[in-house]
């Protein structure tokens, strides 16, 4: 069972969520993370998905021949597009048997400060829409719509809802390319935002559906922070995983106009041959129902 350690205050010095957050913010007591010893589970929870990236870049992260979008940083976690990158390899040390979500990499793309760019401080970061660039710029990522709901539970508390935490969600865009990262879009940031769960522990996000790039399977990546005051460096997150989008979604959306190479893409790969979800997926598929003209609804609920 995972145990997760509570991070030491950081200093109050300038952060970009300052300015998101209600100026008399208290901070909210930390939510009760470690579980008991004899803490016993009944039934799985029915998971959806989590994507993955994450690594400094400034070349296009086009789909390439290695397994992750070409021109990406190489030498990065191998979950992503990062060309010539080792393979991501999986870091599943949870008790899904329990429901327990599993731990993955964040992949060579966060965005989250541990590996190049920090959105988590910029003043903005705290939206439901992600489909568009906030600050200087307001570009718009294309796509099939996609709009997301996750339910975030308390594995520890016997699976209660988690209230107050802060969700960092992000994914590649339409190309396979992740922002702040790709050459052809390091001066954007769509694609990449952070919601506070509510009463019911859920947060929803307006996306598009993501691309299929080389080597890896459609996904999107999360990480679960205390709450939105600590949702500003990555050393304060409790959980990092990933989403597994469904093949039928996938299959249907990429048969549309501007996702050409990812039908090629997919038809390369598979669940089982994943590097990351290969291990075992059944906690990291959520419900998805829609059509590419309509767009699709995203259901996904965990435990962590």
């Amino acid at each position: 069972m995972r145990v997760h350690h509570r991070e030491p205050e950081l200093e109050n010095h300038d952060r970009g969520l300052d300015w998101d957050l209600p100026r008399l913010l208290q901070r909210r007591g930390l939510l009760k993370l470690v579980a008991g010893a004899g803490l016993a589970s009944t039934g799985l929870v029915t998971l959806a998905a989590c994507a993955d990236d994450g690594t400094t870049s400034s070349t296009a992260a086009t789909p390439g021949s290695d397994g992750a979008p070409s021109g990406a940083p190489s030498g990065g976690p191998g979950d992503g597009p990062p060309g010539g990158g080792a393979p991501e390899e999986n870091t599943d040390t949870s008790d899904t048997a329990n429901g327990e979500l599993p731990e993955e990499t964040a992949g060579p793309y966060p965005g989250d400060g541990s590996n190049g760019a920090n959105v988590l401080t910029e003043s903005g970061i705290v939206r439901s829409d992600i489909t568009t660039s906030f600050g200087s710029s307001t570009t718009r990522a294309e796509g099939v719509p996609l709009r997301i709901t996750m339910t975030i539970n308390d594995f520890a508390n016997n699976k209660q809802p988690m209230v107050g935490a802060a969700v960092y969600l992000w994914h590649c865009d339409r190309a396979g390319q992740y922002s702040l990262y790709s050459q052809a879009i390091t001066g954007e940031n769509y694609l990449r935002g952070v919601q506070e769960t509510d009463a019911k522990g859920q947060v929803t996000f307006t996306s598009v559906f993501p691309a299929c790039y080389a080597g890896r399977w459609p996904h999107i990546h999360f990480e679960v922070y205390p709450s939105l005051a600590k949702a500003t460096n990555s050393s304060n997150k409790i959980a990092t995983s990933q989403m597994a989008l469904t093949e039928e979604a996938s299959k249907a959306v990429y048969a549309t106009t501007g996702y050409e190479q990812s039908v090629q893409n997919l038809g390369q790969v598979s669940l089982d041959s994943d590097n990351v979800f290969g291990d075992g997926y059944d906690l990291q598929l959520p419900t998805i129902t829609g059509d590419p003209t309509s767009g699709y609804t995203l259901n996904f609920n965990c435990a962590i």
